[in-house]
C-alpha cells in the first residue's frame, strides 16, 4: 500500500501494510474515531470551506438579468457559466471544459498530489467541516465517543444519537435541495417547493438523494475517499518523487536509532534518536486511519491534520517544527531539488494550449445560431411557364444572448434571388428559439444545372448578425 518509505526505520521493527486501513484482518469494517483537529492549517482550511460553500450557495442562488449563476440542466440541454447561457450547440465547449478539468486534476496531482481532495473535495469539506464538528459538538471529542458507543443504550445516548441523526438529515436534506437547484433551477425549484403535493416525484427524488447523502455522511465517510473516488488510484499513477505532498521526514524523524518516546533528561540528538517522539498523535488525528509516517499512501487525502498535530507536539517538547509538512521525497534527501520536472512541463503545456483553444472559442461564439434545413422529401418547384426556381427550407434561429432581436431579415448575399418567410415578420427574444419555413427563389438564368451553395444574411436593423449557407438544386442540364 505504501508507495515510498516501504523500509525499516533504525532499530523499529514495522510490519508492511498490504490492506487498507479501515479493513480489518477478518474483513469488516474498522470504524475510525478520529481525534479533534486544530491548528493553522486546519484554520486555513475553515476559511477556504467557508469561501467554497458560499460559492456552491451563491452559484444556485445568484442570478444575473434573471439568469442562474450557474446551471446544468442536463434534461433541457441548457447550461449557464456565470450566468452566461450555453446550450447542446455549444457541447463542443462543454467537452473541451471537461478535457480541461481532466488535464488540470493530472497537472495538479503530478505537482501537488491529493490536495484537491484536502482542501476542495465538496465530500471533504461537508465532512470535515460541517458532519463531524457537529459530531464532536454533540458527543464530543475521540475518547468520548468510542465511550459512548461501548455504552448500553440509556436515556443520554438515544438523545445524542437522535440529536446526532437528525441535523444530519435535516443537512443532508438542504445538500440534496442546493445539488438539484444546480439540476432544474433554483426558481424552479421553489416554485415545486410550495406545491409539494403537485410534484411527488420531484420530491420522491429529493428524498432518494438525501438518503443518499445520509448514508454517505453519517456512515459510508472516508470510504468513499478510499474505496469509491478513482482519484485514490489516480494518485498512484501520477505521483513520483518529485510530486510535492504531505510528507514525513523521515531522515530527521528516524536518525541512526529511529524513533524514541520522549524524555527530557535525556540528549535525543547526542543519543542518535530521531525528533519523532513516536506518540502517535498523527494516527489518531487522521480521518482516513493512516499512519503518515510509513509514506504516502492510498488513503492520505493531504487534509494537514497530522501536520498541526505534530507541531503542537514539536512545540511542547522544544523541538523544530515541519517533521510533517509539504514536500516531496525527493526533498527530504535534497533539499535543493527543484519540483519542476518535464514532466510537470509538459503536461503544463497542453493544459495551457487547451485554455487557449476554449478562450478562443468562447470570444469566437456567435450570439445568434442559424440552422437552414431542406425539407426531407422536397425536390424544387417550377410553375409551368415561368423562369423561376424555388426552393423550401426550415429554419431555427437561436439566440444565445440577452439581446432581443424585433426585426430580423434574411437576405441572400452571394446570388441574386429572393428569400422570404411564411411569416410577415421574424422577432428573436433573449434566450429564445424560433422555427418556421422560408423560400428561396433563384432565376433560371442564374442557374447552370449545378448544386448552389447560398450564404444567407441574418440581418437585425441593417446590421448582419450571422451567416448560414444552404444548398439550392434545380433541373439538370445536360449538355
Amino acid at each position: 500500500m505504501e508507495i515510498w518509505n516501504c523500509r525499516f526505520y533504525g532499530t523499529l521493527r514495522r510490519k508492511f501494510r498490504d490492506s487498507i486501513s479501515t479493513i480489518s484482518a477478518s474483513g469488516k469494517r474498522v470504524w475510525l474515531y478520529p481525534k479533534r483537529p486544530k491548528g493553522a492549517y486546519f484554520n486555513k482550511r475553515k476559511i477556504a470551506a467557508f469561501l467554497l460553500c458560499a460559492i456552491l450557495v451563491g452559484g444556485a442562488l445568484i442570478h444575473i438579468k434573471g439568469r442562474q449563476l450557474f446551471l446544468f440542466n442536463v434534461i433541457d440541454r441548457k447550461f449557464h457559466f456565470f450566468g452566461q447561457p450555453f446550450w447542446a450547440q455549444d457541447f463542443h465547449l462543454l467537452g473541451i471544459l471537461m478535457l480541461i478539468g481532466v488535464v488540470f486534476v493530472i497537472v495538479f496531482t503530478v505537482g501537488y498530489g491529493r490536495l484537491f481532495c484536502g482542501w476542495v473535495c465538496p465530500q471533504t469539506v461537508f465532512l470535515e467541516m460541517i458532519f463531524r464538528p457537529i459530531e464532536f459538538w454533540i458527543e464530543g471529542d475521540r475518547g468520548a465517543q468510542k465511550r459512548l458507543d461501548k455504552q448500553p443504550w440509556n436515556g443520554d445516548k438515544i438523545r445524542k444519537k437522535v440529536l446526532k441523526w437528525s441535523l444530519f438529515f435535516i443537512i443532508s436534506f438542504l445538500i440534496s435541495n442546493l445539488f438539484l437547484a444546480y439540476i432544474i433551477g433554483s426558481k424552479i425549484l421553489w416554485e415545486c417547493i410550495q406545491t409539494p403535493t403537485e410534484n411527488i416525484t420531484l420530491l420522491v427524488s429529493l428524498l432518494i438523494f438525501t438518503g443518499v447523502f445520509y448514508f454517505v455522511f453519517a456512515w459510508f465517510r472516508e470510504q468513499v475517499c478510499v474505496i469509491a473516488c478513482p482519484y485514490g488510484r489516480l494518485q498512484s499513477v501520477l505521483l513520483d518523487q518529485h510530486s510535492v505532498v504531505v510528507a514525513y521526514d523521515h531522515k530527521r524523524g528516524e536518525k541512526e536509532k529511529g524513533r524514541a518516546k520522549f524524555d527530557k533528561r535525556e540528549k535525543r540528538e547526542t543519543l542518535g534518536k530521531g525528533d519523532c517522539i513516536d506518540c502517535g498523535q498523527c494516527v489518531d488525528v487522521c480521518p482516513t486511519g493512516i499512519d503518515i509516517r510509513n509514506g504516502t499512501q492510498l488513503e492520505c487525502v493531504n487534509c494537514t491534520a497530522c501536520m498541526d498535530v505534530c507541531d503542537h507536539i514539536m512545540r511542547s517538547v522544544n523541538l523544530p517544527e515541519k517533521l510533517i509538512r509539504y514536500t516531496s521525497e525527493k526533498a527530504i534527501t535534497n533539499p535543493k531539488i527543484s519540483h519542476w520536472t518535464t514532466r510537470l512541463k509538459a503536461y503544463t503545456a497542453v493544459l495551457g494550449i487547451l485554455l487557449v483553444t476554449f478562450l478562443l472559442l468562447i470570444f469566437s461564439r456567435n450570439e445568434i445560431e442559424a440552422t437552414f434545413l431542406r425539407i426531407p422529401g422536397q425536390l424544387y418547384a417550377q410553375e409551368q411557364g415561368s423562369s423561376v426556381i424555388k426552393n423550401v427550407y426550415t429554419y431555427k434561429l437561436l439566440n444565445k444572448s440577452s439581446t432581443n432581436y424585433e426585426e430580423i431579415e434574411l437576405r441572400l448575399l452571394n446570388h441574386q434571388g429572393k428569400i422570404y418567410s411564411v411569416t410577415q415578420s421574424i422577432q428573436l427574444g433573449e434566450n429564445e428559439i424560433q422555427d418556421g419555413t422560408v423560400f428561396i427563389e433563384i432565376s433560371e438564368s442564374e442557374w447552370h444545372g449545378k448544386t448552389l451553395k447560398l450564404e444567407i444574411g441574418i440581418f437585425n436593423h441593417g446590421t448582419r448578425i450571422e451567416t448560414a449557407s444552404v444548398r439550392f438544386i434545380g433541373p439538370r442540364t445536360f449538355q
